[in-house]
């Protein structure tokens, strides 16, 4: 059944209502308060894959086709994917595994049951079934993990090597469609998203070129999904990337083109604030990538922007020692939005064609905030979010993307063993804009 202390009446009206209580204010009691009984206790001492509520831990694929047989439950609840066993050393030397955060978070605050997928154990799974559970489920969360993008190598004590991590993501990305659950991709999963970002709009552009290799027709449409093509693969091959003026990535083949190391790692509580950039770099197509964000940016006032606007003087958690560009993102959302404008008027031909998948990209991802430590700008992409325009209905679909930690409190610690009280999460900022991000999604 679904729901541990209201075992059986959990459902998604449920969620999103105890979501909207949480976020209410930051002193009120839990609505949960008269059903937690000795429940709490056992909640507070509760590890993956033994009993209720983190007993449904994916191992196989066999372990996949049983879940999917029972939809009341897969559906009241969210998929953990872990990409690693855990985040990382917190400064007391425990290994931080934040996938038990979200879990403990969801069933303390909404009553909402959680699916594990530790990938890092499983090694890759049956790609259709994987895509079945995580898009059907309430929503989907990509932890963060210890190994780097930047060098295959740090997955080799895992059973998933990056090539097929970065896989996983894609799908995820490509799968966001009118009835689909929304993702949450943390630190490492942050990361994974901003490379998938780029190899799906070189896959995109490489196979739109192929299909209209023999095109010899007068079509003006086809002519101009043609050349904003090689116009995206020519600012992507010569964008470059830098830190302190110094060149770290030349061109989107560059490994550290989407994700390069921090010069500053970033441990502990920062400040969080509005993404700007005042439009001076040495590269003379960021100006141009600069506008088309801002542009992206102004048709609406976003979950995370209203979060800062209205909360302000926030402190989140970062743990982590890579960061996401500025400039892939902003190259980012500049190609899908020039790929969706030149696909609009011809989206009926493309949907019959062999590269109809493309359909499924963004439309845009923003920078939403970055972080400032002692009054300096330290992560520029703290977060992002992922933007699907519907062509038939015009509405916006969301994912978000965060490098910092919303589910990790001032000790960086897991919850097992050592449960915050309800009011303690109330008045935290992280989990506050995690609670928010969440409930929004689900009622868009």
């Amino acid at each position: 059944m679904s729901g541990f202390f209201r075992p059986g009446k959990s459902n998604r009206t449920s969620i999103e209502f105890l979501l909207a209580d949480f976020i209410n204010d930051r002193d009120s009691n839990s609505l949960l308060e008269p059903f937690y009984d000795k429940k709490l206790e056992l909640l507070a001492n509760c590890q993956w894959g033994e009993e209720g509520p983190l007993e449904r831990v994916i191992r196989s694929n066999n372990d996949l086709k049983e879940v999917l047989k029972y939809p009341k439950i897969y559906k009241n609840s969210i998929c953990i994917i872990e990409p690693a066993r855990h985040v990382g050393t917190n400064p007391k030397g425990n290994e931080v595994k934040a996938s038990i955060n979200i879990a403990y978070l969801s069933q303390y605050i909404a009553d909402c049951d959680s699916i594990l997928i530790p990938l890092w154990e499983t090694g890759p799974l049956n790609k259709e079934l994987l895509t079945e559970l995580i898009t059907s489920c309430t929503m989907c969360f990509i932890e963060g993990g210890y190994p780097t993008l930047k060098d295959y190598k740090s997955f080799d004590n895992t059973n998933i090597n990056l090539e097929d991590l970065q896989d996983v993501a894609e799908e995820i990305i490509l799968s966001r469609d009118s009835c689909s659950s929304p993702a949450i991709f943390i630190c490492l999963g942050h990361q994974l998203a901003a490379q998938a970002h780029i190899e799906l709009i070189k896959r995109a552009t490489g196979q739109i070129l192929s299909f209209l290799i023999n095109f010899e027709g007068t079509n003006y449409y086809l002519k101009n999904l043609r050349k904003k093509s090689e116009e995206i693969i020519l600012v992507g091959e010569n964008l470059c990337v830098y830190k302190d003026e110094k060149i770290v990535a030349n061109g989107w083949n560059h490994k550290c083109f989407a994700v390069a190391l921090n010069l500053k790692p970033e441990v502990g509580k920062v400040d969080l604030e509005k993404y700007s950039h005042s439009g001076l770099h040495p590269s003379d197509e960021f100006s141009n990538l600069l506008m088309s964000h801002e542009l992206s940016h102004e048709h609406e006032l976003g979950i995370v922007e209203k979060f800062i606007t209205y909360e302000k003087n926030l402190h989140i958690e970062m743990f982590h020692s890579d960061v996401v560009n500025q400039e892939a993102i902003l190259f980012a959302n500049w190609a899908f939005g020039e790929l969706h404008k030149a696909i609009y008027p011809i989206r009926k031909k493309i949907l019959m064609s062999d590269i109809s998948w493309i359909l499924n990209l963004p439309t845009s991802v923003e920078i939403v905030c970055s972080t400032r430590v002692n009054g300096e700008v330290c992560t520029e992409v703290a977060a992002t979010c992922i933007n699907y325009l519907d062509y038939q209905t015009q509405k916006i679909r969301k994912s978000f993307t965060f490098q910092f930690h919303p589910e990790l409190l001032e000790d960086l610690s897991t919850f097992h063993k050592n449960m915050p009280d309800f009011k303690s999460l109330k008045d935290d900022d992280g989990i506050r804009l995690l609670s928010r991000v969440m409930y929004q999604m689900l009622i868009d």
